[in-house]
């Protein structure tokens, strides 16, 4: 068949790299990524990851080289997560001013400034001998408003150290409020609340267990949400925005892009979404298999998270993405 003049040819927009990217509607900017960097404290050098290749867990001073690297690169952001020598309960070292993340944090903000944005993961689960996200009760089931207590202590001692955001992901109900009123009350009120609003019990988080030497018991499934669950998103949305959450986050990515982009149509503030270390893990193993084209998959999953609707994106690849992003001909732009 012959399509006859005037027929609706959409190939039109696609025959030259210059005219798709004139027509691209999603676009990846290195100041949209953001770098998850892990500190441990028993380090003298760097370890990499077995899970995780290319990822290494820091040093206090190839921590700083690394966001250095990631700064120029001009990536939007920088994702801390500690690893203490001691582990307890309480998770002790959590809000302890000179905690492995509370010096990682000082350090970044006494060289960096405001030069970069750095964050703080607030959670429990790095720094407690059972590796839940909260305190345990009597029964053994996680406290939530214990918890609470805690996440408050923690913020006041990130924003402390010089975070400019801290990070609640460990899905506690109204840890939003606690960690607003408590950073409010010790004068922090610029300091930016990000509520991991949709997170969940997810197989994906499996290398992230190794990058912070995790000892959970169990599971976390309480507390996180269901997989198979998606107008729940919609609930924890409502909820954290009434407690005063600046920014909200999907987690994981890519198996819950429906998820992210019901929550971006419906959020009236920023949307973040995090490729978790099992999304990261696939795509690495998946191309030193030959089996995929490793650039061109990371991208296509980076376009993915803003097709869906996310304003930044968290990726291990942050700063070789944003390397090459700066560094493009025009037709290799996206």
């Amino acid at each position: 068949m012959t399509l006859v003049p005037g027929t609706v040819r959409p190939r039109r927009l696609r025959t030259t790299p210059a005219l798709r990217r004139l027509v691209s509607e999603s676009r990846l900017h290195p100041a949209d990524l953001i770098l998850p960097m892990f500190v441990k404290e028993t380090l003298s050098e760097p370890a990499p990851l077995t899970s995780m290749p290319g990822v290494v867990q820091h040093t206090l001073d190839s921590l700083l080289e690394a966001a250095n690297e990631a700064v120029d690169a001009g990536v939007g952001g920088l994702m801390l997560f500690g690893i203490p020598e001691h582990k307890d309960n309480d998770g002790s070292q959590a809000d302890d001013p000179e905690g492995i993340l509370n010096r990682a944090l000082t350090l970044l903000r006494d060289n960096l400034g405001d030069t970069t944005v750095i964050m703080a993961d607030l959670c429990l689960d790095e720094f407690t001998s059972h590796g839940h996200c909260g305190v345990l009760d009597s029964a053994g089931g996680v406290d939530n408003d214990a918890t609470l207590t805690r996440y408050a202590s923690m913020a006041v001692s990130q924003a402390r150290a010089g975070a400019h955001v801290v990070g609640l992901s460990g899905m506690m109900d109204g840890q939003v409020a606690a960690c607003r009123e408590a950073l409010d009350l010790e004068g922090f009120t610029d300091v930016v609340v990000m509520a991991y609003s949709a997170k969940y019990a997810s197989a994906f988080f499996g290398p992230f267990r190794e990058a912070v030497d995790s000892e959970l018991q169990g599971d976390r499934k309480t507390y996180q949400q269901d997989p198979a669950n998606g107008r729940e998103a919609m609930r924890e949305l409502d909820l954290d925005l009434a407690e005063g959450a600046d920014i909200v986050m999907v987690k994981p990515g890519m198996p819950y892009l429906d998820v992210l982009a019901e929550v971006a149509c419906e959020s009236p503030v920023p949307v973040w979404a995090y490729q978790v270390s099992g999304e990261y893990a696939m795509i690495e193993f998946a191309a030193s298999a030959g089996a995929i084209d490793r650039e061109r998959a990371i991208e296509e999953s980076l376009i993915a998270f803003k097709r869906a609707g996310a304003d930044a994106i968290l990726t291990y690849w942050a700063t070789e993405v944003a390397q090459r992003l700066t560094s493009q001909t025009q037709d290799g732009a996206l």
